[in-house]
Parts: C-alpha cells; sequence; structure tokens
C-alpha cells in the first residue's frame, strides 16, 4: 500500500438497534495519504463519524480490515489499539472535550503526562503550540474564561502537541460562528502544513468545503462521492 497512511478495505459496520440489525456503512474502501487534508461529508446518519471513530480505533468494524502503516488494527488487542491512539491519532471534537478545572497550560500538557512524561521534560512543547495557536495571553485560563474559538484552538494544539500522524476531527466548527470557523479553519490548514499531519473532517459544514483538498460524500452508510482539488483549485 505505498504512499498510504490509511487503508480501508471493505469496511461494514453493523450495530444492533432495538432487536434489529442497522448497517451503518457497507463495505467501504478508501486509502488516506499521508499529509491529507480532506473530509467527510454527508447529512446526519450518513456514516461519517462512525468512519472517524473506526479510523481512530474508537470501535472496531463488523467486517473488513483497517491498515494503519501497513498494521492491522483488526489484530490489536484492547491495550494495543489505546497504544495505537495514545501515538498516531488527536483527536479535535465539537464540544472540545477540556478538563474544566485545568487551564490551557494543563490542559495541552494532559497528553504528556498520560504517556507518563516529565513535565520539565516537555514544557518547550506544550509552550510552543500554545504560541501558533495564538494562546500565549490565555496559557493560564480555564476553559470557562475561555472564548468558543479559543476552546477549539486549545483542543487543537492538545491534539497536535504530540505530533500525531493523523488529527480526526468531528465537526470542528459546529459550535462556532463564521469568523471563528474561519479562523479555526485557517489555522489547522497551516499546522496541517507545519507538521505534515493528516487532517479528516466529519462535517456538514460547507464552511470546511472551501479548505479541503479532498472531499468524500456519504450517504446511508455509502461513498457516493470522491472529489478532489485539481490545479486550478475546483473539485473534479
Amino acid at each position: 500500500m505505498e504512499n498510504s497512511l490509511i487503508q480501508l478495505n471493505r469496511i461494514t459496520k453493523v450495530y444492533r438497534m432495538g432487536g434489529e440489525d442497522f448497517t451503518a456503512l457497507h463495505e467501504i474502501n478508501l486509502r488516506v495519504e499521508p499529509k491529507s487534508f480532506m473530509s467527510f461529508v454527508g447529512p446526519s446518519g450518513s456514516g461519517k463519524t462512525t468512519l472517524l471513530n473506526l479510523i481512530g480505533g474508537l470501535d472496531t468494524p463488523t467486517s473488513g480490515d483497517i491498515i494503519f502503516c501497513d498494521e492491522s488494527l483488526g489484530g490489536m488487542s484492547p491495550d494495543q489499539r489505546a497504544s495505537y491512539r495514545r501515538e498516531n491519532i488527536g483527536f479535535v471534537f465539537q464540544s472540545y472535550n477540556l478538563l474544566p478545572v485545568y487551564t490551557v497550560y494543563e490542559n495541552i500538557l494532559f497528553p504528556f503526562l498520560l504517556a507518563n512524561l516529565k513535565e520539565s521534560d516537555v514544557r518547550d512543547r506544550v509552550m510552543s503550540i500554545v504560541d501558533q495557536v495564538g494562546l500565549i495571553p490565555q496559557v493560564s485560563k480555564r476553559p470557562s474564561e475561555l472564548s468558543g474559538g479559543q476552546c477549539q484552538r486549545v483542543a487543537i494544539a492538545r491534539a497536535l502537541v504530540k505530533e500525531p500522524r493523523l488529527v480526526l476531527a468531528d465537526e470542528p466548527t459546529a459550535n462556532l460562528d463564521k469568523e471563528n470557523s474561519y479562523q479555526i479553519l485557517e489555522l489547522m490548514l497551516d499546522l496541517n502544513k507545519k507538521f505534515d499531519a493528516a487532517f479528516v473532517f466529519s462535517t456538514h459544514d460547507e464552511k470546511v468545503t472551501k479548505f479541503v483538498r479532498r472531499e468524500i460524500g456519504l450517504e446511508d452508510g455509502y461513498v457516493r462521492w470522491d472529489k478532489r482539488r485539481n490545479g486550478d483549485g475546483d473539485f473534479e
């Protein structure tokens, strides 16, 4: 799988709901390249968040396999999947998922603490990403003292501080106004180039479409289109 970061091979996901089976994804075949900046789009229930959760190792497919850098997620134990997430994936959620009693600095430091690293060894890396997301003046504030856009910047910094290979962003602009949405998307595009991390969004926000280089349309658990921008910046 040359030039693949993630390869999805015939991924099907079936949930048991109300005594009946509901198929959220139907034999999805996809390849995500390193340094991608792309989105899964579609209405609620189309399967886009399910797809993100499977790629992120938060859930497992009913059938099919997901390959990350030539390693099968299907062959991993729960502990190995946890290590996969911790070492390779950064998550950004629409609700931010910040720890309310922690400051900006402490929220961004938290992934290192989970990995049992000493604060003194990573302090400079934390402060560097705080600077890159423009939050030095807010570094000692708690989430309740921040705007929605600032909270999302903290979440992005936390996702990137360990320099993951892949950032998964689930509706990252859903709770933001237009101006903040554009600022967040411009920031993520800039960080995509600086960190060489692939960014994959799930969204129904048309503003995201203006920034991504690839868009995959989902409907009823099927891929309906897969469009990439050409040299003129248009999808084809």
